[in-house]
């Protein structure tokens, strides 16, 4: 019989290419992770590994299970997560995934509702944009993702939050929660020509052609770490976003504390730089996913209903 411990090591292994970094990865002994593997291929009846020097290569087999591994390990969440909240032995466990602009807006407003109602719930937070977002969510690496795609896209995505999303297709598989539709506005300084030009109405696109862009921002947690050691304790890091808006936001919210340079904290404040619209129209599509299985979990349920109520505000 095949044990989904035995497909957690699997799927470390495949990801990692070797049983030292899958150890690593799982908070175990490289021992460990070779006997459990000695173990799924006796269950399979058939080798799932090459081993060639240092490097692991999967077989067909191993192929076959990887794939499917994923599916199996989220029906098991799904399962434990449901049977728990059933039999009142803990209100669950949501692990949610976010675009950085939805970190700072959407998610403080929902997860302090929810916390507010089900205080038992503990939700954490890490940040992904789509498709690596969505790619988290069917390799059951989270229960809710926070996403996005653009009216109209059908071309591939682009990994970015600002250009390129999923397009109708990709989300068949997933249980789609419609949020609001998010529309994108031109950023100029102040004195910009086009800042006054915008006081006056929109402007089309193309008045941004001779520009310069700017995009992302620095990340680096080291510090907040280092200086919590030095003071005899290790942070518990519930909600990681390299976004100090979304710091600030969910500090507000009441959903933890935080360290931050004063230069950071100044950086949330929209001093310096003027909105305008643009023409045309270009929105994307907010939205929450989850799995088929997991929606039935009261927890993620609850998270996709708060989500969708701080959407509405």
């Amino acid at each position: 019989m095949i044990e989904a411990r035995h497909l957690r090591v699997l799927r470390a292994v495949a990801t990692t290419g070797s049983f030292s970094a899958a150890a690593r990865e799982l908070g175990c002994t490289q021992p460990a992770v070779s006997q459990q593997m000695k173990a799924l291929e006796s269950s399979a009846g058939t080798p799932l590994l090459i081993r060639t020097g240092r490097e692991m290569r999967l077989t067909q087999a191993g192929e076959a299970l990887v794939r499917h591994a994923a599916g199996i390990l989220a029906g098991l969440t799904a399962a434990e997560e449901e049977v728990a909240a059933i039999a009142g032995l803990r209100a669950g466990r949501v692990r949610l995934v976010s675009f950085p602009s939805g970190s700072s807006t959407l998610v403080p407003t929902a997860l302090a509702a929810l916390r507010a109602e089900h205080p038992g719930t503990r939700v954490s937070l890490v940040e992904a944009e789509p498709p690596r977002s969505v790619e988290m969510l069917r390799e059951g690496d989270c229960d809710v993702a926070l996403a996005f795609r653009y009216e109209g896209r059908r071309e591939a995505p682009q990994g970015r939050e600002g250009a390129g999303a999923h397009s109708a297709e990709e989300w068949d598989d997933l249980v789609v929660r419609p949020l609001f539709a998010d529309r994108l506005v031109g950023l100029v300084p102040e004195g910009h020509r086009l800042a006054s030009a915008g006081a006056r109405g929109p402007v089309t696109i193309d008045a941004f052609a001779d520009e310069s862009w700017i995009a992302g921002c620095p990340r680096c947690r080291r510090q907040l770490v280092e200086v919590c050691r030095g003071a005899g304790f290790e942070p518990r890091i519930d909600f990681a976003t390299d976004d100090y808006p979304a710091v600030v936001g969910l500090v507000g919210a009441g959903l933890g504390v935080a360290v931050l340079p004063e230069l950071a904290i100044e950086s949330v404040r929209p001093k310096g730089a003027r909105t305008v619209t643009v023409e045309p129209a270009v929105e994307r599509e907010i939205v929450a996913l989850t799995l088929p299985d997991l929606a039935q979990v009261p927890a993620v349920a609850a998270t996709l209903d708060h989500l969708a109520k701080a959407a509405a505000r």
